[in-house]
């Protein structure tokens, strides 16, 4: 594992920047950042690993640097983003989602008052 650089804050972590577990043996790159930024809520990461993404909650998620993440679990203990709510939804493609949100957003515009 090379040096990670300095640690950074959630909002600051690139995507693509590399995730190594417990181990310290490079597991995958970071996909995307869950997080409720409104209310400062970090919720994990999803990880894209050679056996597709996966995802790391919070509490899996030891350190946060400018140049890569460190797990506190191994690689293979991460569980698919199905496994979770909120990650299930942010690994479905972005038109799924879009069309998700115009179709809650119609059916409460179309309830009767």
């Amino acid at each position: 594992m090379e040096a990670l650089g300095e640690p950074v804050a959630y909002t600051a972590l690139p995507d693509g920047a590399p995730v190594y577990d417990s181990n310290h043996v490079l597991t995958g790159e970071v996909e995307h950042v869950l997080a409720d930024e409104g209310s400062d809520i970090f919720h994990g990461l999803v990880v894209k690993t050679p056996n597709g993404h996966r995802f790391a909650d919070r509490d899996e998620v030891a350190e946060l640097h400018r140049d890569g993440v460190l797990l506190t679990v191994p690689g293979a203990e991460l569980r698919e983003p199905s496994a979770d709510p909120v990650a299930a939804d942010a690994d479905r493609p972005v038109g799924e989602q879009v069309q998700e949100g115009l179709r809650r957003a119609w059916d409460w515009l179309s309830q009767p008052r």
